[in-house]
C-alpha cells in the first residue's frame, strides 16, 4: 500500500507497499526478511504447477521417504559450522497430505477450467475435508510415530501437528542430522540433508517445517500498539486526472504537467472497471488476511464511507475473526499492518459496497500464523473471495512453505474460493535485492497474482488511460526552472515477471509470450506473473481514512492517498464480487483459467506504458511535506513520471506488469446469464 509521498501497501512478511520510501504511501506487509525467517530454496521446477506438492516423497534407503525441500539453500557444506547441541529445542509443524493429494490438485484444476465437465462443481467444507482430508488413522498413525520418536505433539488441526522436542529427537524422528549454518552473519540451524519419515506412514506427511530456526521471536499475551504515526498530503490537488496544472512550473515531455489527484473514491473507480449501479456484491462474501488487527477499523470505515459517498455498512455486514494472542507485534510493526487492514476494508466496500466483508488477522506476520488465517477461510467456508496484500520475494520462499500454502489454495479452489495477492512494489525486485525475482505467493500457479497501473480518471468519471505502475522522481531545481536529472531515480512500480520456480500453468498457455515464459534460462517454461491489474499508483491512488497518532500524541481521523499493489487486489476483488454477483451468485473460486479464457476480449483494457502514443511520457506534480505532516519542516515539490517500472514493460497484449489487462466495461457483462467469456 502506497500513500501519496511515496506509500504503497503490501502485507505479509514484508509490506508491499511499505513506508520505506519517505512521502510515498503503499503498504504491503509480511515482513519475512525484517525477522530473519527462513531462507528459501529454490523450488523444483514445475512442482506447483498444478500437481501434486512438491514435498511429497521420494524413496530413499532404509524404508524412508525424502521430504523434498526441507533442507535450505543457505544449509551449505561452506557454511557448516558443526553438529547443534543435542539438547537445544525445536518446535515444528508436520503437515498432512490427506488421503488423496493428487486427487486434490486434480479436481481443484477441474472444477476452475471452463473447459472441464466439472467446472463449477464445487465442494463444501465439510465435502472437501471427507474427500481429501487426512483420516483419523494417518493423523493418529503420525502423530505415534513422532512420539515414538521422543517428541511431544502439542496441538494441531486438520491440517498439521504441531511437535516440539530437544535435537535429538527431531533427529530421531526426520532422519537427518541438524547443524549449525552461518547465513547473513549470524548462525542458525538447518538440517544437514532434507528430512525424511517412514515409508510406512504411505505419503501421509506433506512437509515439515520449522527444522531450521531462521529467528522466530515469540512472545505470549502481547497487547497491540496504538495507531502508527500520522501521515498527511500537502496538495495541490487535481480533483480528477488532469483539473489541475501550475504554469508556473517548468515542462517535462513537452508539456505542462498537472497536480496529482487528491485520491479517487469508490465512485470513480467503479465506473473506470465497468461496475454499474446494479452491480454491487450483493449476496458475496469476500475475506481480507493480514496480520494483527486495527483497533479503529470500525469507526473508520464507516465514517470514511460516509465522508466518501460510499453506503454504510450495515449491521453485521463488516466482521473480523482475530486470534486469542498475538506474537512478534514489535518485529513485525503491528501497528504499520493497521493501514494495510484499512485500506483493504475501505477499498473492496468502495468498489463492491454490498458485499459482505471478513476480516480474519493474523496472530503475526510469519507464515505459520499467516498459513492459520487463510486455513480458517477454507476450513469454516468464510468467504468467495480473498484479498491479500502481502508477500515476499521468491527467493526468502521454501518449498516445504510453498507446499503448506499451496495444499491450502487448493482446497480453497474445490470449495469455490479464489485467492488474490499483490504482485509486489518493487517492480522486478532489482533495487530492493539485486535479484531479478517474482514475489511469492503471487508466484503460486493457485493464485491470481494482482499487478498495478496509473490510472487517469477524468471529469465525470470518464476513464481516459491506463499505464504500467513505474514511478520515478525528479525534484524541483532550486532556482524552480527545470526538474533535476528528468525522469529521475526509479521509486517503485508493480511486481511481475517470471518464476524461477514454479512451471507455466495450463491457463498461461498460449497467451504468455515465450519471451517471458522462458526468461529464466533453460527450455522449460515458467509462471509469469501477473494475471490482471488494476490501479496501483500511488501517484493516482486511492483516498483512505485512517485513525492515525499525531505529533501531540492524540489520535484523530485523517484521510490521505494511497497506492500500492496492496490497493489493486482488494479493487480486484471487490470487482471480482460484483462479476459473482452478476453470474446469478455462483462462486466464480480459482479465476484464472476464466480470466485467460477471456483475454483479448472486450473485458479488459490492454495496457501499456505509452496509452497517449510511442512518443508521449506522462507524469504528475506531487507536493509533500518534508516531515509527512505539516509544513513546519518544510515542502518539497517533485516530479514523478509514469510507465517506468524497472525493466518490466506493459505492452500490447500480455506483459509482466498488468497481465491480461484491467477490467474494462465488458468484464462484468461476461458473466451474465448469456455470456460464457
Amino acid at each position: 500500500m502506497t500513500r501519496s509521498g511515496e506509500n504503497t501497501t503490501h502485507s505479509r512478511k514484508k509490506r508491499h507497499a511499505t513506508r520505506s520510501r519517505k512521502h510515498e504511501r503503499t503498504t504491503r506487509s509480511r515482513q519475512r526478511t525484517a525477522l530473519g525467517l527462513a531462507a528459501a530454496l529454490p523450488l523444483v521446477a514445475g512442482a506447483l504447477a498444478l500437481g501434486i506438492p512438491t514435498a511429497q516423497a521420494d524413496s530413499t534407503a532404509h524404508g524412508r521417504d525424502a521430504l523434498n525441500g526441507t533442507k535450505p539453500a543457505w544449509a551449505t557444506a561452506r557454511s557448516d559450522r558443526g553438529a547443534t547441541n543435542d539438547g537445544s529445542k525445536v518446535t515444528a509443524r508436520v503437515y498432512l497430505a490427506g488421503r488423496d493429494a493428487k486427487g486434490l490438485a486434480d479436481y481443484a484444476k477441474a472444477v476452475s477450467d471452463p473447459s472441464s465437465p466439472d467446472y463449477g462443481k464445487h465442494l463444501s467444507a465439510r465435502q472437501t475435508q471427507a474427500r481429501f482430508g487426512p483420516t483419523r488413522q494417518q493423523k493418529d498413525a503420525v502423530s505415534a510415530w513422532l512420539k515414538g520418536a521422543g517428541l511431544a505433539v502439542t496441538g494441531g488441526n486438520q491440517h498439521y501437528l504441531s511437535v516440539t522436542g530437544d535435537v535429538s529427537a527431531a533427529e530421531r524422528a526426520f532422519g537427518t542430522q541438524l547443524h549449525n549454518y552461518t547465513k547473513d552473519g549470524e548462525v542458525y540451524r538447518a538440517p544437514s540433508n532434507a528430512a525424511t519419515v517412514p515409508a510406512s506412514l504411505h505419503g501421509a506427511v506433506l512437509t515439515v517445517v520449522g527444522l531450521d530456526n531462521a529467528p522466530k521471536r515469540a512472545k505470549h499475551d502481547e497487547t497491540l500498539p496504538p495507531p502508527g504515526p500520522v501521515f498527511k498530503n500537502a496538495g495541490p490537488f487535481s480533483a480528477h486526472y488532469g483539473s489541475r496544472t501550475d504554469r508556473s512550473l517548468p515542462s517535462a515531455y513537452g508539456a505542462k504537467q498537472p497536480y496529482a489527484i487528491k485520491g479517487y473514491t469508490g465512485k470513480q473507480l467503479r465506473a473506470a472497471y465497468g461496475a454499474k449501479s446494479r452491480n454491487t456484491g450483493k449476496g458475496v462474501t469476500v475475506a481480507i488476511t493480514d496480520a494483527f488487527a486495527s483497533p479503529t477499523i470500525a469507526a473508520d470505515a464507516a465514517q470514511y464511507a460516509k465522508r466518501n459517498g460510499d453506503p454504510g455498512y450495515h449491521k453485521g455486514q463488516l466482521t473480523q475473526v482475530l486470534p486469542a494472542d498475538y506474537r512478534y507485534t514489535e518485529e513485525c510493526d503491528a501497528s504499520g499492518w493497521y493501514g494495510e487492514e484499512t485500506l483493504d476494508v475501505e477499498a473492496v466496500h468502495a468498489v463492491a459496497p454490498a458485499a459482505d466483508i471478513v476480516y480474519v488477522g493474523g496472530a503475526s506476520c510469519t507464515d505459520d500464523d499467516l498459513l492459520d488465517s487463510l486455513a480458517k477461510v477454507v476450513d469454516n467456508r468464510l468467504a468467495d473471495i480473498v484479498s491479500n496484500s502481502w508477500g515476499d520475494v521468491e527467493a526468502n520462499e521454501t518449498p516445504d512453505v510453498a507446499a503448506a500454502y499451496d495444499q491450502v489454495f487448493q482446497q480453497g479452489a474445490v470449495e469455490g474460493i479464489g485467492f488474490y495477492f499483490s504482485s509486489g512494489d518493487n517492480g522486478d525486485n532489482v533495487a530492493a535485492t539485486g535479484t531479478k525475482q517474482v514475489d511469492t505467493p503471487a508466484n503460486s500457479a493457485w493464485v491470481t497474482a494482482v499487478g498495478g497501473t496509473s490510472l487517469a480518471v477524468g471529469k465525470g468519471e470518464k476513464y481516459q488511460w491506463e499505464t504500467g505502475w513505474g514511478t520515478t522522481k525528479a525534484n524541483l531545481s532550486a532556482d524552480g526552472t527545470n526538474w533535476d536529472a528528468l525522469p529521475g531515480e526509479y521509486t517503485s512500480g508493480a511486481g511481475g515477471g517470471t518464476s524461477k520456480t514454479v512451471a507455466q500453468p495450463f491457463y498461461q498457455r498460449g497467451v504468455v509470450p515465450d519471451a517471458l515464459a522462458l526468461a529464466g534460462g533453460g527450455t522449460a517454461k515458467q509462471r509469469v506473473t501477473p494475471d490482471i491489474a488494476a490501479v496501483a499508483d500511488p501517484n493516482t491512488g486511492f483516498l483512505v481514512g485512517q485513525t492515525q497518532t499525531f505529533p501531540d500524541g492524540s489520535l484523530q481521523y485523517g484521510e490521505y492517498r494511497i497506492g500500492g499493489t496492496s490497493l489493486a487486489a482488494p479493487v480486484i476483488a471487490g470487482v471480482q464480487a460484483l462479476a459473482q454477483q452478476a453470474r446469478g451468485g455462483q462462486p466464480i473460486g480459482f479465476a484464472n483459467p476464466s480470466l485467460y479464457d477471456r483475454y483479448g476480449t472486450a473485458s479488459y483494457h490492454d495496457v501499456t506504458d505509452h496509452p497517449l502514443g510511442a512518443g508521449v511520457s506522462l507524469g504528475v506534480v506531487r507536493v509533500d511535506y518534508v516531515n509527512s505532516h505539516d509544513d513546519a519542516d518544510g515542502l518539497v515539490t517533485s516530479l514523478r513520471s509514469l510507465g517506468r517500472d524497472s525493466s518490466l514493460h506493459a505492452v500490447v497484449g500480455y506483459d509482466d506488469v498488468t497481465g491480461v489487462g484491467t477490467p474494462a466495461a465488458g468484464y462484468l457483462t461476461s458473466f451474465g446469464p448469456h455470456h460464457r467469456r
